[in-house]
């Protein structure tokens, strides 16, 4: 086992044992344990992907079910990264619980670890958000109003906030995808076939199967399980990546992904899939699931896009042949798969990245809106993670109502203001939210200019404060204010720097950054609110 290995497990054992001490009773949780037997495994004595996804799907549901008190579908699966594979003999564990219940769907987060009954061994594989929504059909509504969750925990607490910023990303995915189309930074990975000669046709790495849909494919509403048409797909795509590779592939992600429609016993799955896109060291092979009974049209139920790599004896990456695209729409998947790896690249810079790592500043493009959704996604949701105040080491009372506390991590030194204030929770965050006023109330703005609007709830300034000895110091800033989805969400104003070519820095300012700051504000007794 390689040293890195062994640090991410020892890291992951800390991580369990910080859980269990915050544990408590969750009345939506749902815990499975499987051992990796031969028939769940691939050539490679490993787990299938497949047969993951149908454990995970299963729990999830189970998860959904347990909450809505009816039966569940899955309605979309965000990414999934597979971290590590897990071998035969190992225990799969897969823990899910219900984060967060909006009107009529509710967010499902999934966590998979793998023990080594052996070593004693504990290590976590992936995490997976699904979004589930009641099965309308048994129920003969029109709707069905789901009961809000209630967090036990501060972790909980934090989930279920953070739950509708992630639901806004998913919503904004497609256009994400259109915008990038349509924009020089995804035209420029249009495929040149002068200086590709050598390069593999899409054709050949075509797969088209046709799977007949049984009671065993079904769950227990009579619907295809969602997890057996994942584990279809994912056959079909591992096909069509040996195709390119004339080896065996690794899954290591799939994208966001929705579900169009059902499909019941008696269907004809048609699946399709294609290498839409090969890198260096990586490929994307798309995949349409098609059903059909008999003589009926084709209903498309579902596509997906996932992320292959091939590995070496040693474990290491291989370089992977070029691909060229069909004409017409093999151009089409081929610019897309540029922009779906742009989005995985900026999230992972912007959103997955440890505070220490992230830069301060930003880049901003006005005709990127993956890097617009990203930024706001991050500035937003780095918030979140101040919320549990144990994290927090009381300092020093500033006057009778305001509380000062200090947070270290590693580099990081991070200050916390606290005070409630007679002031009622919407009028401060209005307050607060709005800096175009703030200079004509505090002190410390002394100009602040709007120069773009994002959306409603968002917005590009610039902000001059003094910075002592008679200078000025400016800052680009993006604002996000967010208003609670349910009761127990704080008000969030969340601010951080960002780089404009069309403000550079300049001699009569010192350019200052914020990596991430702003404020929270929570309704308290008596029309009151803390605001921290």
């Amino acid at each position: 086992m390689s040293s890195r290995v062994s640090v991410d497990l020892e890291k992951a054992e800390e991580e369990e044992v910080e859980e269990e001490d915050e544990e408590s009773v969750n009345p939506t949780e749902v815990k499975m344990s499987q051992i990796v037997m031969p028939c769940h495994s691939n050539h490679r004595q490993e787990l299938s992907v497949g047969q993951l996804l149908k454990w995970i799907d299963s729990s999830a549901c189970l998860s959904a079910e347990r909450h809505a008190g009816c039966p569940c579908v899955t309605a979309s699966m965000d990414d999934i990264h597979f971290e590590h594979t897990i071998s035969v003999g190992q225990v799969v564990n897969i823990k899910a619980k219900v984060n967060r219940a909006f009107n009529t769907s509710m967010e499902v987060g999934v966590q998979v670890s793998c023990e080594d009954l052996f070593l004693d061994r504990h290590w976590r594989v992936c995490h997976a958000y699904a979004t589930f929504v009641t099965q309308h059909i048994y129920l003969h509504l029109s709707q069905v109003i789901l009961k809000p969750i209630l967090p036990h925990t501060e972790k909980e607490q934090v989930e279920y906030s953070v739950a509708a910023e992630r639901r806004r990303v998913r919503m904004l995915h497609d256009d994400i995808i259109k915008d990038l189309r349509s924009h020089g930074s995804v035209l420029q990975g249009r495929f040149d076939a002068h200086c590709c000669s050598n390069a593999v046709a899409a054709e050949k790495t075509k797969v088209e199967s046709v799977e007949l849909v049984l009671p065993p494919h079904a769950n227990h509403q009579v619907n295809t399980f969602g997890g057996q048409i994942m584990a279809w797909m994912v056959n079909v795509a591992t096909i069509a990546a040996s195709r390119l590779s004339r080896a065996h592939p690794t899954l290591r992600t799939i994208d966001m992904f929705t579900f169009r429609g059902p499909s019941q016993v008696g269907d004809r799955l048609l699946l399709r899939a294609i290498v839409n896109n090969a890198f260096k060291n990586s490929m994307e092979v798309g995949v349409r699931a098609e059903a059909y009974h008999e003589e009926g049209p084709n209903r498309h139920i579902n596509s997906a896009f996932m992320i292959f790599e091939v590995l070496d004896d040693h474990r290491k990456l291989c370089t992977l042949p070029r691909i060229r695209p069909e004409p017409l729409e093999g151009g089409r998947r081929f610019q897309e798969a540029i922009a779906r790896k742009k989005i995985r690249l900026d999230r992972k810079y912007i959103i997955s990245c440890k505070q220490g790592e992230v830069p301060l500043s930003v880049p901003w493009d006005p005709r990127n809106q993956v890097t617009e959704l990203l930024s706001i996604s991050w500035e937003v949701l780095s918030l979140f993670p101040f919320i549990p105040m144990r994290s927090w080491l009381f300092t020093v009372i500033i006057c009778s109502q305001v509380r000062l506390y200090t947070m270290e991590q590693k580099s990081t030194l991070s200050f916390r203001v606290e005070s409630e204030v007679d002031v009622p929770a919407h009028r401060a965050f209005d307050l607060l939210a709005e800096l175009s006023n703030r200079p004509g109330w505090d002190t410390h703005y002394q100009k602040c200019e709007l120069i773009h609007r994002v959306d409603d709830d968002d917005f590009l300034y610039r902000v001059v404060t003094p910075s002592g000895e008679g200078h000025l110091q400016d800052f680009i800033l993006l604002a996000s204010k967010r208003k609670p989805c349910g009761s127990g969400d704080p008000y969030v104003i969340a601010l951080r720097s960002v780089s404009l070519p069309t403000h550079p820095p300049t001699e009569e300012y010192n350019r200052g950054e914020v990596l991430c700051a702003g404020f929270t504000i929570l309704k308290t007794k008596n029309n009151m609110s803390l605001v921290s």
